[in-house]
């Protein structure tokens, strides 16, 4: 009874693994291998304990049902529930550049990394430096706006 136990878990375990891979995480591979491996091991099994007239049953029906696994979950739209089905949109700043022009000054609101906060135009805003670091309090001046970022430069 043990070996029956042990042969239809490797083999049942084999096939979550390979449907997993197929499903969930296709591309890395590993997980496929290692289930394929586990089935490997599952029907190798079969024919050592059982002998061949079992192992080649075992392996005829380890076969189909990785076929009919493969096939259901592709076909039918149980995995839908698990796919994203909307996107983010938003940008950042969008709509807040309409009062911002080049020249304005404000201050930083967070340290300048060389992406933080700051205020402008009583707003607060990402912006970007050209590389400088700056602490929170320091004075700031728009040089660039690009397609929804502010480049800053530090006022001394």
């Amino acid at each position: 009874m043990a070996e029956w136990s042990t042969v239809l878990s490797l083999v049942v375990f084999g096939l979550l693994l390979v449907v997993a891979e197929v499903i969930f995480v296709p591309g890395t591979t590993v997980v496929g291998v290692i289930g394929f491996c586990f089935l490997v091991v599952g029907v190798g099994l079969s024919f050592k304990y059982f002998g061949s007239e079992v192992g080649w049953v075992m392996l005829g029906t380890t076969s189909v049902a990785s076929g009919g696994l493969l096939y259901f979950s592709f076909t039918t739209n149980m995995w839908s529930r698990f796919s994203l089905k909307s996107s983010n949109k938003g940008k950042v700043n969008e709509g807040e550049l309409d009062q911002l022009v080049v020249g304005m000054e404000g201050r930083a609101i967070s340290a300048l990394r060389p992406i933080g906060k700051a205020e402008l135009n009583n707003q607060i805003v990402e912006v970007k430096t050209n590389g400088d670091y700056l602490d929170s309090g320091s004075r700031v001046r728009i040089v660039k706006i690009v397609s929804n970022q502010i480049i800053i430069e530090p006022i001394n």
